[in-house]
């Protein structure tokens, strides 16, 4: 039969922390993942990602709460006995060992039969593509290849879950779109769980179907690729999920709805918490356009261009920073005017 993963309904972490000494990096951070759920920890550097994923992998041991696979258990159990499938960054293969027997080394530590070990490692290369790279040792592949041998070693043993740690960081742009597809598509087809650390969030919109946000080593927000591209919860999200410009500014309530104003400029937004008076408004450069009557007044600094369209940074007349997007060229010096629909003014309280 095909690899699989082995059944279970869910994985529950449970207010789980996680102290290194006085300081917390992980704080009662509670996640329950579905069979066949793909489920992203995104987050920036140090904000206990990594560490949350150690934990359910049982490298590190929590300081408090509990993690649970249905009704097993696991936080009081070694990493061999989780039975979970681990892909690092750097791929942590073995040098000295061919493809196969890098793939098969799980199976051969659980003592199975040879016929075995043999079958189940010729389907995970063949569902990763590397079935004419079985003899060759790890030093002479690419990097792409390299991360399929790592996932390959994963699968075989059939894990319930795959736990990823930026698995794509040490690649170059065109093999991490390749990969990208390939991880979705090996999840798809092995039915498993997965759960994905990046700090990538194009990369976590791409892959998963709920994306877990973190921040200073606590959940922020937890929702589908579409609810943290779109409306953010909380202004930190916002700028994380891409909203560069965040400004200060001031909020009030008019027959129109909510208006804001940024400087000088007086805007049409969409409220995020009850707002009112002093507020931080967000918009995404995507978002924010010229338009010859727009109501923010701003200079060109810089103009990069990027194909389709060109991506500039812009100096308000009070001084803001304004990053954009112009389908137009602009120029260094040139005096351009921005607007942004009322739906992708986002403002929450200060």
């Amino acid at each position: 039969m095909p690899i699989a993963s082995r059944e279970f309904r869910e994985l529950r972490l449970e207010r789980i922390s996680r102290d290194f000494g006085q300081v917390r990096a992980l704080r009662d951070v509670s996640l329950t993942v579905g069979r066949g759920e793909f489920v992203a920890l995104l987050g920036p550097s140090g904000c206990g990602k990594s560490t949350a994923l150690n934990c359910i992998a049982g490298l590190l041991q929590v300081t408090d709460g509990a993690i649970w696979l249905d009704e097993r258990r696991l936080d009081e159990a070694g990493p061999e006995d989780r039975g979970f499938g681990m892909v690092f960054q750097n791929y942590a293969l073995f040098p000295h060992m061919t493809v196969r027997r890098n793939v098969g080394f799980g199976l051969v530590t659980q003592r199975r039969p040879k016929a075995e070990i043999a079958r189940r490692v010729d389907q995970a290369l063949a569902l990763v593509r590397l079935e004419t790279q079985a003899e060759k040792l790890p030093g002479q592949l690419s990097g792409g290849q390299q991360q399929r041998v790592a996932i390959a070693r994963a699968i075989v043993v059939e894990p319930p879950l795959v736990l990823m740690d930026e698995p794509l960081s040490n690649l170059d742009a065109k093999l991490r779109l390749e990969m990208r597809a390939e991880i979705r598509r090996i999840h798809t087809m092995l039915g498993c769980s997965t759960i994905y650390v990046t700090h990538d969030q194009e990369e976590a919109l791409s892959l998963a179907d709920r994306i877990l946000v973190m921040i200073d080593g606590q959940t922020r927000q937890l929702g589908t690729p579409e609810e943290l591209y779109a409306r953010p919860a909380h202004a930190d999200v916002a700028e994380f999920m891409g909203y560069r410009n965040l400004f200060p500014c001031r909020a009030e309530t008019t027959a129109d709805g909510l208006a804001v104003t940024i400087g000088t400029a007086r805007l049409q937004a969409t409220p995020m918490d009850a707002v009112g008076g002093a507020a931080v408004a967000a918009i995404r450069p995507d978002d924010l356009r010229p338009q010859s009557d727009g109501p923010i007044s701003a200079t060109v600094e810089i103009a990069e261009y990027h194909g389709r369209d060109f991506y500039a940074v812009a100096r308000g007349a009070d001084g803001i920073e304004l990053y954009f997007r112009s389908p137009m060229r602009v120029n260094p010096g040139e005096p351009v005017r921005l607007a942004a629909p009322r739906d992708r003014v986002l403002v929450y309280a200060a």
